[in-house]
């Protein structure tokens, strides 16, 4: 590709971000959903390498490609079908092992801490989320991953820990002082060698890098990396890459022998879910990162063809419609979320739901008719897709019986270890929290609205999944959780569920003088809900003024 024409690429890409990113507001990642591309139609003269299958349908090596994991083993699970879910993953590539038994699992960023500092009253509970992320990359057979900082949170002897058992490599050419962490690994699929390079600058915010470590140039390493494969035979090249975008793309243009280039983020903060980005291809290299948190997963089929020289992949088909897929993905989503906020709603009409599913449809359609084009090609070719990871994938019953054990673990470990834990008590002459039996002394017929709610029963659902103790998961289903006079992860046996306390605010001043103004929030507003609990990543899409006519009724605010 001539410089000119990939700069245009390139900036065209750049046109396309802005535009995707006013489309998936507020959502949570789309992606082109969970169809492969149809069978590419290959030209009649194609020559057929003799390490290839003779399934012409069936590639040479399947990548799957994740990035920037950050500990996500699932999402919180608040509405229906969330992206993300490590168990779902599993079931995806133990799907596909009869369409593409020769893959490999791959991924740049950091694998196995949200943050790059763990708290100590987590350390226990965090230590343990690791180590199930790490077991579960040895489920879905996690080949190798260059780290971010996060993966350095408890140490290196940890991070070593984790590392054998997930029996991943760990890459970072350009690393000095990292115990345990190698710079190139070839592995062998389909009889042809893979060389894997990674390259990572695992620096904090404060400029820092992990203790001993020392990260030097990214572009010598990886050239030195590529040349390092080839010794061992490796004929495809695949960097890793947990650097700024910026730093990492400028791989790409200084080492054209890579075929594809994995980037991930060198750091991650916080569960924020980031949107979709598009693929690129620079000059030869196939340049990919995927939405963080195990929202979607990038699958690369290589296909080769011809003689024992060096391959060059043409796009048989995923990179040019990308942005285009991307786009069909986030209103298809957004038309989900919206379906999905209106259920119970009785003041939507019917034919107004009827005339959105025809919508959705229609966008369906119009997404599989695109994904099913077809593009013919001669000699050794990739094609790209990117799959959202969602609950229609199944769930692996091993990966499963892993989080579970997990679960479980921390619970037990949490109720005794927080046993001591009380709530602050509130300031003299501030109010503190009463539960709801005591706010239906004089409020009977709200509390039968209550009763009928889901937020009656948000306490029962992490009972019947092990994780009530879970630091990650209580806070949102009790009342005034961490405030004074409020509750804790052990002390809420008046307080469970979303009672009418957590919007109305802490009543014992207005139980002691009810006549008395100003003592509670008598109409809270519907936005309170989003700044509390209802906000992304917990919940896509939330809608709080048709979600608040859920839990309203006669004799609360509805007559």
């Amino acid at each position: 590709m001539k410089r000119s024409l990939l700069r245009g690429v390139r900036r065209g890409y750049a046109l396309i971000i802005p535009c995707l990113a006013i489309a998936a507001a507020g959502l949570a990642s789309a992606c082109q959903g969970c169809k492969l591309p149809a069978t590419t139609a290959v030209s009649a003269d194609a020559d057929v390498d003799a390490n290839a299958n003779a399934n012409v349908n069936r590639p040479t090596v399947r990548l799957y490609v994740l990035s920037t994991v950050a500990g996500a083993l699932e999402p919180c699970g608040c509405t229906k079908d969330q992206l993300g879910g490590i168990d779902h993953l599993a079931a995806l590539i133990e799907g596909q092992r009869d369409e593409a038994p020769a893959r490999l699992v791959v991924g740049a960023g950091p694998l196995l801490f949200t943050d790059p500092e763990v708290k100590p009253e987590r350390s226990s509970q965090d230590a343990w989320k690791a180590e199930a992320m790490a077991l579960a990359a040895k489920e879905i057979g996690l080949s190798a991953w260059a780290p971010g900082e996060n993966d350095w949170a408890l140490g290196a002897e940890a991070l070593g820990k984790y590392q054998e058992q997930s029996g991943a490599a760990l890459l970072g050419k350009n690393l000095e002082g990292a115990k345990g962490v190698e710079g190139v690994v070839v592995r062998e699929v389909s009889g042809v060698k893979v060389g894997l390079i990674g390259v990572s600058d695992p620096k904090g915010r404060a400029g820092a890098y992990p203790d001993g470590v020392k990260a030097g140039p990214a572009i010598d390493a990886m050239k030195a990396g590529v040349e390092e494969a080839k010794k061992q035979g490796a004929r495809i090249f695949v960097g890793l890459a947990a650097l700024p975008r910026g730093d990492a793309l400028r791989l790409a243009d200084n080492v054209p022998e890579l075929h594809v280039l994995v980037l991930g983020k060198p750091t991650e903060r916080g569960d924020g879910n980031d949107g979709p980005k598009p693929p690129e291809i620079i000059g030869s290299t196939l340049v990919v990162e995927t939405p963080n948190h195990l929202q979607s997963v990038a699958v690369v089929d290589l296909f080769v063809r011809g003689g024992d020289g060096p391959l060059v992949f043409a796009d048989a088909g995923g990179v040019a419609k990308a942005g285009e897929l991307i786009s069909l993905s986030a209103r298809i989503r957004e038309l989900e979320i919206r379906l999905n906020g209106w259920e119970g709603d009785k003041r939507v009409a019917a034919k107004d739901i009827e005339a959105r599913k025809a919508d959705l449809e229609k966008l369906r359609a119009e997404k599989a008719q695109l994904e099913a084009a077809e593009t013919k090609v001669t000699g050794s070719f990739f094609r790209y897709s990117a799959v959202e990871v969602r609950e229609k994938l199944g769930a692996d019953k091993d990966v499963t019986g892993q989080l579970q054990a997990y679960y479980k673990r921390v619970n037990a470990h949490n109720k005794e270890a927080f046993a001591d834990r009380v709530p602050e008590k509130p300031a003299k002459g501030e109010a503190s929290y009463i539960g709801i039996d005591a706010c239906t002394n004089c409020h009977d017929e709200e509390r039968k609205v209550f009763d009928g709610t889901a937020h009656a029963r948000a306490y029962a659902t992490l009972q019947q999944d092990f994780k009530e103790y879970n630091l990650d998961c209580v806070s949102c289903h009790v009342t005034g959780y961490g405030k004074p006079g409020g509750s804790t992860v052990t002390h809420n046996a008046s307080l469970q569920n979303v009672q009418c306390e957590e919007c109305h605010g802490p009543g014992s001043l207005h139980a002691k003088d009810p006549e008395k103004k100003g003592l509670i929030v008598l109409s809270p507003p519907p936005q309170s809900c989003v700044t509390q609990c209802h906000h992304s990543p917990h919940v896509e899409g939330f809608e709080p003024m048709s979600k608040m006519q859920l839990i309203l009724g006669p004799g609360h605010s509805r007559n």
